[in-house]
């Protein structure tokens, strides 16, 4: 079975709807399970910033899933993704503010950027 560029955009969509509908449905229990008790926080502006980060999250996702991907827009999103790595390093070892959970970040960065290495060996150059 042959997988399609835009069957390989919406699996790319798919991570961002997600964790961003997570995020933005139930920002309170992200913190919970995705941040270290240590460093969790009830102040009030809390739920917005990680409603925000979903609502960001969903807006990628809109764009993976309407645009049209070429070899160039795949390329482009997996080398995008790399820092995303850095940063789930980072306050998982590092600083270790993240849970195992916390680390569905990392399981979703992994599978975006095998979608987008899968996408750039078989989208139309730009």
């Amino acid at each position: 079975m042959s997988v399609t560029t835009r069957q390989l955009q919406l699996l790319l969509a798919s991570v961002f709807f997600i964790l961003g509908g997570w995020c933005l449905i139930a920002p309170m229990s992200v913190v919970a399970l995705c941040i270290r008790p240590e460093f969790q926080s009830d102040a009030p502006l809390v739920p917005i910033l990680v409603g925000c980060f979903g609502s960001q999250a969903l807006i990628a996702g809109l764009f993976a899933a309407f645009s049209r991907f070429t070899r160039t827009t795949f390329l482009a999103y997996g080398i995008g993704l790399l820092p995303f790595f850095g940063f789930d390093a980072w306050f998982y070892f590092v600083r270790p503010m993240l849970t195992e959970i916390g680390m569905l970040d990392l399981v979703g960065n992994v599978v975006m950027l095998g979608v987008c290495w899968l996408g750039w060996r078989k989208a139309d150059p730009a």
